[in-house]
């Protein structure tokens, strides 16, 4: 299979347009359009960090709607039975297994960003798919870089700049309210700075927006 094709196959197994595609990783349409066509070749550097960036995608898929619950599915300890959010997680990790990376909200937790909330139900992570056979648990990719791991307290989670991403990429059917008061706490703590923070080209704007909302959120 030569390259234009690979591109053009690999955009269809994301699901996306054209249009989607170009947006997605911050490139013109008429580039995509040529590539696909064969009217230009994409330097070879530009086509392995592409092909990166959509293997990666392609394991890592955005959630589209919450989990209900499921009599026939295993429960997960209670948050309101746990004093503190890490007690909690632990237990749960004792469910899923150790090979569980907790995001999003539970990344947030884990991080000290976000205390949750008492009546916590939803649970994100990266792990197999298998985990989502119990109730509440909504995994959003089987694999994520080592790089964007990391450890406290015998937890495994997303880094602050990966959680961010994974809140943007999900955010039509995440509460953002995690998001936003941890961005806060970043912006006070850091000089009233985001200084160190990124996201990906595509969710640029939106970050924007919610940063906007984190400067003002104590002060409601």
């Amino acid at each position: 299979m030569n390259i234009t094709m690979d591109i053009r196959e690999l955009r269809k197994q994301l699901g996306d347009t054209q249009s989607e595609f170009a947006e997605r990783y911050n490139i013109p349409f008429r580039t995509i359009q040529n590539w696909e066509n064969g009217v230009r070749k994409p330097p070879e550097y530009i086509l392995e960090l592409l092909g990166r960036r959509i293997k990666d995608d392609l394991v890592n898929k955005k959630a589209k709607v919450l989990p209900k619950y499921n009599a026939n599915k295993w429960n997960l300890p209670k948050r309101g039975e746990f004093v503190g959010a890490i007690s909690w997680l632990k237990a749960v990790k004792k469910c899923l297994g150790e090979n569980v990376v907790f995001a999003l909200d539970e990344a947030l937790m884990c991080q000290g960003n976000f205390g949750g909330r008492s009546d916590e139900y939803i649970i994100w992570v990266y792990g197999n798919d298998n985990l989502s056979n119990y109730n509440g648990v909504v995994v959003i990719g089987n694999h994520v870089s080592q790089l964007n791991i990391n450890e406290k307290n015998g937890l495994k989670f997303t880094d602050f700049n990966r959680t961010l991403s994974d809140a943007l990429a999900n955010e039509s059917i995440l509460d953002m309210q995690g998001t936003i008061e941890a961005l806060s706490r970043y912006y006070y703590t850091n000089g009233e700075s985001f200084n160190g923070l990124s996201v990906a080209p595509e969710y640029q704007d939106r970050f924007e927006v919610l940063t906007n909302e984190a400067i003002e959120y104590y002060d409601e």
